[in-house]
């Protein structure tokens, strides 16, 4: 699971006891009002500054404030921290409405609507382009057009993730499972899930979510891998319950009750999935590069014992896999220099091989994971996909062959649906049931769930 929906997920769950969204500014060299330019100088806010409690993250940014503004010194960048706020959604929501956002506002590609509806954004269009962000033409074009509608640019990726395969290299080897050529297909995965469960000692041979709208989040990433969509094309209608959603749930009953290769111990969140990963009894799972991060780092595992490899299909390839990500807009009414100078930051911080995000030689020695392939914001054979590649392997405490095969194989990428976390909430039940009763109608499952979906989305997320 990426990290940023994991805290999208709870912060949801404690949304209702937010109060107080007032923006602190932590500005590194003024403090005048960040939306103006005078004197020849332009200064804009950006928020998403890493809260106190991060300490190398927020010493990072401040070094690269501190070195942008000497390379540009009549840039000046307010730096602006808004807590944990920036990964959570009624929050930003409710700084949207209020026009309290910063000249350059951090959102997640699904925002892109709400912030269009805000009438708050700026059209950049005429400003994206290779002469104010050098690496423009090399950054997926997935990624573009999440912050694009209607052939215009209101927005910057400057994250992205897509999901595949996660899988245990000792378990493949004790299963006599080829390392380098992980499942490409449903069939192949259930096939190697047996062979690895039957190692015993509590292994599961794959594992899956069902609860804390962790299930219904992978019921989307599977339904995705064979083509299918989680609601109609205008976003109005419920579109799982058909053959796609009915194989999605059919394998993973076939998996538990016939053969008994997933584990018995079911209803699992996000960190007991992970938990059971650290301790080496899971052998496979979906999931983004960024789950071996957190198995490491939270859940006693060992990134040698990773491997990644793309979405499996139902034949072939995934036809497309569950992707996400974040970048920063622009408020609306900044001057054409605000703008400017705003690409300019984020191309040096963001999107620049050897710089900010990338600087992966003061990563290293922070002991923060370098070699995974993530974000993914550069196309396979891009000049800055080059660039990065090159310098992410020269200085990797992670074996970057372990994702070789995922990185060189992409998958279309799908964004999540509308009203998400509440879609998800629904299909936890229809997961955690088939993953749990041996004698569950699948029918019925997707039957109530459309019902319910339905509802979700006729009443903006609120399902009543």
């Amino acid at each position: 699971m990426s990290a940023p929906l994991f805290r999208r997920v709870v912060a949801i769950a404690a949304a209702a006891g937010v109060a107080g969204l007032s923006l602190t500014a932590c500005s590194t060299k003024s403090d005048d009002d960040g939306s103006s330019s005078s004197g020849g100088k332009v200064t804009i806010t950006v928020d998403c500054q890493p809260v106190a409690s991060q300490k190398e993250l927020l010493a990072n940014w401040n070094a690269d404030v501190d070195a942008f503004q000497k390379a540009n010194p009549n840039i000046e960048i307010k730096s602006v921290s808004v807590g944990t706020q920036c990964n959570n959604p009624p929050d930003f929501t409710a700084r949207l409405q209020g026009g309290t956002t910063t000249d350059v506002f951090y959102g997640y590609m699904t925002d892109l609507q709400q912030v269009l509806d805000s009438g708050q954004v700026m059209d950049i269009t005429q400003y994206a382009n290779a002469s104010t962000v050098p690496t423009w033409d090399s950054i997926d074009a997935g990624a573009k057009a999440a912050f694009s509608d209607g052939g215009k640019v209101y927005g910057i990726p400057t994250k992205n993730y897509s999901m595949g395969l996660v899988y245990n290299k000792n378990l493949f080897q004790q299963a006599g499972l080829d390392v380098k050529n992980p499942p490409k297909t449903w069939a192949e995965v259930r096939e190697a899930a047996k062979k690895i469960s039957a190692l015993g000692n509590g292994i599961a041979g794959y594992s899956e979510y069902s609860a804390g709208n962790t299930g219904g989040w992978h019921f989307t990433a599977e339904l995705y891998s064979l083509g299918g969509q989680m609601v109609t094309e205008d976003g109005k209608k419920a579109d799982f319950n058909n053959a796609m959603g009915k194989q999605v749930l059919q394998t993973l009953k076939d998996m538990r009750f016939t053969d008994n290769s997933v584990g018995a111990k079911q209803l699992l969140q996000w960190p007991d999935l992970l938990t059971n990963a650290g301790a080496g009894k899971v052998g496979m799972f979906v999931g983004a590069p960024d789950a071996t991060t957190a198995i490491v780092t939270q859940f006693q595992g060992k990134y040698q014992d990773w491997a990644m490899g793309p979405m499996p299909g139902q034949d072939g390839p995934a036809k497309a896999t569950l992707g996400g990500g974040e970048g920063y807009f622009f408020k609306k009414g900044l001057s054409k220099e605000q703008v400017e100078a705003g690409l300019k930051w984020l191309a040096f911080q963001k999107l620049t091989p050897g710089k900010g995000q990338f600087d992966y030689v003061r990563a290293k020695p922070q002991n923060n994971p370098v070699g995974l392939p993530q974000p993914q914001l550069f196309t396979v054979g891009s000049d800055a996909y080059k660039q990065e590649l090159e310098q992410r392997k020269a200085n990797a405490n992670v074996t970057v062959d372990d994702f070789a095969v995922f990185e060189n194989n992409p998958v279309p990428v799908k964004v999540e649906p509308p009203n998400a976390q509440a879609i998800y909430a629904v299909l936890d039940a229809a997961m955690s049931a088939v993953l749990t009763d041996s004698k569950a109608n699948i029918d019925q499952l997707l039957k109530t769930a459309e019902e319910k979906v339905n509802q979700v989305l006729a009443t903006g997320g609120t399902g009543s």
